[in-house]
């Protein structure tokens, strides 16, 4: 049995929410965070969702890292081939976090800084690894954690979905324990609320939609980014 809540917000400074996010068919969960100017980003992050959903309805396939990875891929190819058609939206693009789950097992496909996390009997994990700049310094012992935090290129994006006509995707296989949650959010959230904020929300029993809670609690921290979370928790029958 699944459990899910999700909301994604404009945020408190941004004009556009260039956010996209999917509970689709089939136990498949999207977040996909845009890039680009005028509009670009909304434009990008929205065809990403509408490709993945369409696919999911229409095809049966299997949803295993290939099954995942090639739906990036195709997410890709329909955002390329709009900015060949409207080459005003030219370097549009967008990442995108998937995950399904299955009897026993999930499967998630990722791009970008948006993030897939777990939470496991009282640890959150991050499953997914940014394709920044700097997280690709602090990969490799260039800065600290704290000079991390306040980089001039802290945004810069090294891989995103649509902007080549070939993308690299991470994609990855857990097996699955009775209540296990996971977290699928944009960055809007993670770099606005601290890691133990998010899991006390996940963790508290009174709080019904923590989907929503997580994007209050942004909003409430600032709320400088557009903001969206996907909560899945999983129940054995």
């Amino acid at each position: 049995m699944l459990k899910v809540s999700q909301a994604t917000d404009v945020g408190l400074v941004r004009e556009l929410n260039e956010d996209s996010i999917l509970v689709g068919p089939k136990n498949v969960f999207v977040v996909a965070d845009g890039m680009g100017g005028h509009v670009a980003g909304e434009i990008a992050s929205h065809i990403f969702t509408a490709t993945a959903e369409s696919k999911l309805s229409s095809e049966d396939t299997a949803l295993d890292q290939d099954g995942l990875r090639y739906l990036v891929i195709d997410g890709n190819k329909a955002i390329f081939e709009c900015t060949r058609e409207n080459p005003e939206k030219s370097g549009m693009g967008t990442t995108a976090t998937i995950l399904h789950l299955e009897e026993g097992a999930a499967f998630w496909a990722h791009v970008g800084d948006s993030r897939l996390y777990r939470l496991r009997k009282g640890e959150l994990k991050q499953i997914t690894s940014d394709h920044t700049y700097v997280a690709e310094l602090l990969a490799n012992g260039s800065i600290s954690p704290d000079e991390a935090e306040d980089h001039p290129n802290k945004h810069m994006l090294l891989r995103a979905v649509g902007v080549d006509p070939v993308v690299k995707v991470d994609t990855g296989e857990l097996p699955l324990e009775n209540g296990d949650m996971f977290l699928l959010c944009s960055d809007g959230l993670t770099n606005m609320v601290t890691l133990s904020a998010i899991q006390g929300i996940l963790e508290a029993e009174e709080c019904p939609d923590k989907a929503e809670a997580l994007v209050e609690l942004a909003k409430d921290s600032g709320g400088l980014d557009n903001i969206s979370a996907i909560v899945v928790e999983y129940y054995e029958e």
